[in-house]
């Protein structure tokens, strides 16, 4: 079986290239179509592929999951790790990782843009 590592970079490459394609594809408008098609879209196949390979083809989850859809959509991996922390009975942990997940991405862009345009203007 091929490294993990090269697994990854490859898948990789791979997802984010249909990404790209994706969001040519896909007009551009208001509402931000191409990105809420890949993260829904991106979620339905990680829900599809973490069935596929529980219990068996764990080999090919690093090509197949942290890399094609870890560079298509990294909305996927936290849909599922959600869903796992959900199914385990930790309704709470997985409300506080959505909250905490989606108002600290919120606050750190706003930083990080707060920030470059202080350096690079």
């Amino acid at each position: 079986m091929m490294n993990p590592y090269l697994q990854v970079a490859i898948g990789g490459a791979i997802g984010s290239v249909a990404r790209l394609g994706l969001y040519r594809a896909m007009p551009a408008g208001g509402f931000p179509l191409a990105t809420f098609a890949v993260n829904v879209g991106g979620s339905l196949v990680m829900g599809l592929l973490a069935a596929l390979l529980a219990g068996r083809g764990a080999a090919w989850a690093p090509l197949l999951l942290t890399g094609i859809l870890g560079g298509f959509t990294t909305f996927s991996a936290f849909s599922l790790d959600t869903l796992t922390l959900w199914e385990r009975g930790q309704g709470v942990l997985a409300a506080i990782y959505v909250g905490g997940s989606v108002l600290l991405s919120l606050a750190a862009v706003f930083a990080g843009m707060t920030i470059g345009r202080g350096i690079f203007a």
